[in-house]
């Protein structure tokens, strides 16, 4: 009579292809939380629910998203950095979070190149040069041109220092060669309540913020960030074909887990969230909201957060941008 034992029986399953992965319990068993470096409401929380609740439909568990807003969003980054590579945490990472802070942070609790695989970006969102009527300027070549003639005498609203309105408008006044006044509010709110009374004339907004007030007439757009011209706003020409050639500073929120997550399940993740980026309705849901779907590889948004680090790295230099803590 032949007798197996368990490590007989294991050894066989080895020695069988296919068989041991297939013993292997399938990705996700429980459910998968998305932390979200912001309150709810803001541009990240809402855009991240958005593919969370299709996650939510495509997995047999839920996608849960866990806002923790604070600290420029650092404390968030580093909880997602230290969770269990186990796929079971995933944090949103966005331009300020992953591309701004490495270089404003003087003690950053994490390592935004080599704490993270990346899974992909998830949405663009642009950025936009905005005037108040009295300001009589229609294009960014008149402002150029008015800042060189007086420079330093124009101010200029941003949503407060290191956000990436303020970021993107140093890396304008650098690339034009132009001096502003950059006037920091306390977030975007505040600073278009000032633009819309006149009391500040020009600001860098966000699409998806200033589009109501372009609607309405209350202000003036005059250029976008993008390399490419807005979908919501297609007549109106970019800083790059305009004043600055290869100009190109925007907002954007991505995807990311602890490295060391198995490549497996970074690409299942991967592969669900750019067919739900892919979608018509969803795009044009995200258009609806200022953004735009930015579906692709986790090797292609890894190279992108490089890149945005090394532009916002210079730029911080240049401007002398840094933050307290």
């Amino acid at each position: 009579m032949t007798h197996l034992t368990r490590r007989s029986l294991l050894g066989a399953a080895a020695m069988v292809p296919g068989l041991a992965r297939a013993q292997q319990p399938a990705w996700p068993e429980k459910p998968v939380r998305i932390i979200v470096p912001f309150p709810p409401g803001q541009a990240a929380d809402i855009f991240t629910r958005l593919y969370a609740d299709e996650l939510s439909r495509r997995w047999p568990q839920r996608v849960v998203v866990e806002n923790r807003g604070g600290g420029a969003g650092a404390p968030a980054l580093e909880a997602g950095a230290r969770a269990a590579p186990d796929g079971y945490t995933l944090t949103a990472g966005t331009s300020g979070t992953l591309g701004v802070n490495p270089s404003v942070l003087p003690r950053i609790p994490y390592d935004a190149e080599r704490d993270f695989a990346f899974v992909g970006n998830v949405v663009v969102l642009p950025l936009l040069i905005v005037a108040h009527p009295s300001l009589g300027m229609r294009s960014v070549a008149e402002v150029v041109a008015a800042a060189k003639a007086a420079p330093g005498a124009i101010d200029l609203a941003t949503a407060g220092p290191a956000t990436s309105q303020h970021m993107s408008a140093e890396l304008f006044v650098h690339r034009t060669g132009i001096r502003m006044n950059m006037v920091h509010y306390r977030g975007s709110g505040p600073a278009m309540a000032d633009l819309l009374s006149g009391n500040v004339k020009l600001m860098f907004d966000s699409v998806a913020s200033a589009l109501p007030h372009i609607q309405a007439g209350k202000v003036i757009p005059i250029a976008v960030t993008t390399p490419e011209r807005a979908p919501q706003l297609p007549e109106v020409p970019t800083i790059s074909e305009t004043v600055a050639p290869g100009y190109g500073a925007y907002g954007w929120t991505g995807l990311c887990a602890p490295a060391g997550t198995p490549a497996e399940v970074v690409q299942k993740v991967n592969a669900d969230l750019n067919a739900i980026l892919r979608q018509p309705a969803m795009q044009a849901r995200f258009i609806e909201l200022g953004g735009t779907a930015a579906p692709g590889t986790p090797e292609e948004f890894g190279a992108f957060v490089r890149r945005e680090i090394a532009q916002w790295r210079e730029v911080a230099r240049i401007a002398n941008v840094r933050l307290e803590g």
